[in-house]
């Protein structure tokens, strides 16, 4: 008779095997880190004796669950922003709060608490993309759990990155260190394909590929990111990402919500495993993954919880439900994803999607003694039938709560007993959560008063010129215009035509100034557009002083990049009055007196205000706002407009104060 550390007895033991196999009164023998059997309790004690003998009571003995997607650290911004849109959420509140307090210090607390709410969930195995993702996995490993922990890559500056090269160093580095590890898979995770270059894109599958560890990403989570690859790229986002050899690496797809039949088939035939995210792509109005259909083509569809901070919780019984229920709505058809299915999605299917199915996901001998004991004798579990196997499965998945876990086991270790954590302390866990919630609601408070650090919080702002000196006439005498710009005394640098249409943002504050959303469509000779550019421009309150009648000595300006869309940013900044103008716009850029300046030929379209010329030009300094300024009124002269009444007011200001 062979001798193993624990023989777990007494228990209703659901395998997760291939065969769905199950035993009651059942038992599994654990050795070391290893379940050596699992059968009947009868036929085990026949063959194994154990130093210690665990009675379960007549509760479910069942493989740990498995969540295949989430962010742990993000616990620490779990309701900081809801019901927003995901650009807005991820762009507009996360990534800002993220650089500004995402450090190893967060990240660790962060992660151990994930843990323990998965610990008392169920959970045994996760999958992660964060930053500092060192720190997540010693986290983890102090905890207790398994995980597969993938450094995120993005194009832009991260809290742990200055730039993307130094994040695949990170990576590199990280994955190097940490690559046999009993607990802990490490890996890369470029982020999403519109979050990376092409570049990114091959280099994590390279680098994945040489370690042979897998990769972790985001595919087609909205129709927004589908509508830009195909618009950008020609292609959908898979088809793209397989050009990029992002599939010869071993994926683990996050999402997958919008994709086409035949971008199933590639990831099948890539042998990627796909992480569902019910709850997320719900809250998020993602839309509803084909999972019916890809489990059809053979793929490997796991099940996540996505992070604390767009779910909100890290409850996988409650995706367990979801995912049966929005399968079932999806297909109108109530036998899609019955509930064993489903389970196999968050034990064994889901260790396979992450390639770890070779070591968790059933209870079979040779794998890790990773299970959990669920408690299905309280009220809201009762009465229990048992003419047909397959209840047991839909009591798990219809019916029990997180709540129910009593104990979980991790590589042969106990996380819980009796609903009693011992590998973390949560009060202390709870005060530290706190200090950190005190602090960003300061942070955001302060943020939220000011226009200006909501267009810094997203990144790309920057100050332009202090001082901008423009003078304006209305029906401007074209004829003396175009002879005045022949001569020699005028040197003309660049010639650009626009159609430019122009939102602006008001605000209750009015000393916040009006926030400019601008696409310039740029107009080839015959009138048609050639490229669009948009960006943002924060005006603030218009200085008093003229320097003469017809010079304004105008205002300070934030210029930023518009990455996003016109919906985003009205939603991000909650405008209180927004105004669109559109005008027809020729701009000159010309040199008189050593001194460049820009000659609008404007004609406002939207609404009909007229037509006129605009003289701009700007500068850091006052002194040379002031040289600028008498220029200006001579150069109105020079170029024949001097008899013209002049127009001191912006466009904007002219609508609103006409």
């Amino acid at each position: 008779m062979e001798t193993v550390d624990i023989l777990l007895f007494n228990a209703i033991v659901l395998t997760m095997d291939k065969d769905l196999n199950q035993y009651e009164p059942g038992a599994v023998a654990v050795k070391g880190d290893s379940i050596i059997a699992v059968g009947l309790e009868t036929d085990l004690r026949k063959s194994y004796s154990a130093d210690l003998e665990v009675d379960c009571g007549g509760k479910l003995l069942m493989p740990g669950l498995v969540n295949a997607h989430t962010h742990v650290p993000m616990t620490l911004l779990r309701g900081l922003a809801d019901d927003l849109r995901l650009d807005v959420w991820l762009l507009g509140y996360m990534m800002p709060v993220e650089r500004e307090y995402v450090s190893p210090d967060f990240v660790r607390l962060g992660t151990s608490i994930a843990c323990a709410e998965m610990i008392r969930s169920g959970v045994t195995t996760f999958a992660d993309m964060y930053y500092f993702e060192e720190d997540v996995a010693i986290a983890t490993k102090a905890a207790g759990m398994r995980a597969l922990c993938a450094e995120s890559v993005l194009k832009f500056p991260t809290p742990d990155a200055s730039f993307f090269e130094e994040s695949l160093a990170r990576a590199r580095d990280y994955i190097s260190r940490w690559k046999n590890d009993p607990l802990i898979v490490p890996s890369v995770a470029p982020h999403a394909v519109y979050t990376c270059t092409p570049e990114i894109l091959r280099e994590s599958a390279q680098l994945a590929l040489e370690f042979d560890v897998p990769l972790h990403t985001h595919i087609s989570e909205t129709a927004f990111e589908v509508e830009n690859i195909r618009a950008e790229f020609g292609m959908p986002v898979v088809p793209y990402l397989k050009k990029q050899g992002l599939f010869e690496a071993k994926v683990l797809a996050a999402h997958c919500v919008h994709i086409d039949e035949g971008e199933m088939r590639t990831l099948q035939h890539a042998h990627a495993g796909v992480a569902h995210n019910p709850s997320s792509n719900m809250k998020l109005a993602s839309g509803i993954a084909p999972v019916r259909r890809m489990l059809e083509l053979g793929l490997d569809v796991g099940i996540g919880t996505d992070g604390p901070a767009s779910n909100n919780d890290l409850d996988m019984f409650e995706e367990l439900r979801l995912a049966a229920f929005l399968a079932k709505v999806n297909s109108n058809d109530p036998t899609a994803l019955p509930a064993s299915q489903v389970l196999l999605m968050a034990t064994r299917i889901g260790a396979q999607a992450m390639h770890m199915g070779h070591i968790t996901g059933s209870l079979e001998p040779g794998k890790r003694a990773d299970l959990i004991l669920v408690d299905i004798s309280s009220l809201h579990n009762s009465p229990r039938f048992r003419r047909d196997p397959r209840g047991t499965y839909a009591q798990i998945v219809y019916a029990a709560k997180s709540t129910d876990v009593t104990d979980v086991m991790v590589n042969g270790a106990w996380l819980m007993q009796n609903r009693q954590l011992l590998t973390l302390n949560e009060p202390e866990l709870l005060r530290a959560a706190d200090d950190y919630a005190r602090q960003i609601d300061r942070f955001l408070v302060q943020r939220e008063e000011s226009i200006l650090s909501k267009l810094v919080a997203i990144g790309g702002a920057m100050e332009a010129e202090s001082f901008e000196v423009q003078t304006k006439v209305s029906q401007p005498d074209k004829a003396a215009l175009l002879e005045a710009l022949a001569k020699p005394e005028i040197e003309i640098l660049r010639i650009r035509h626009y159609r430019q249409y122009d939102t602006y943002f008001s605000f209750k504050d009015q000393d916040q100034g009006h926030l400019r959303f601008r696409e310039d469509h740029f107009l080839d000779e015959t009138g048609r557009a050639t490229s669009v550019r948009s960006r943002l421009t924060l005006i603030g309150t218009a200085r008093e002083d003229l320097i003469t009648p017809q010079v304004l000595l105008s205002r300070s300006r934030y210029l930023a990049p518009a990455t996003q869309s016109l919906r985003f940013y009205r939603e991000y900044f909650k405008p209180h009055g927004v105004i669109e103008i559109e005008k027809d716009r020729i701009r000159y850029l010309i040199r008189y007196k050593e001194t460049e300046f820009f000659i609008n030929l404007d004609e406002c379209l939207k609404p009909n205000l007229g037509e006129f010329l605009e003289i701009k030009s700007t500068t850091w300094s006052q002194e040379d706002a002031k040289r600028k300024s008498t220029l200006t009124h001579e150069l109105l002269r020079f170029l024949g407009q001097a008899d013209k009444p002049a127009v001191t007011k912006d466009y904007i200001e002219m609508v609103e104060k006409p």
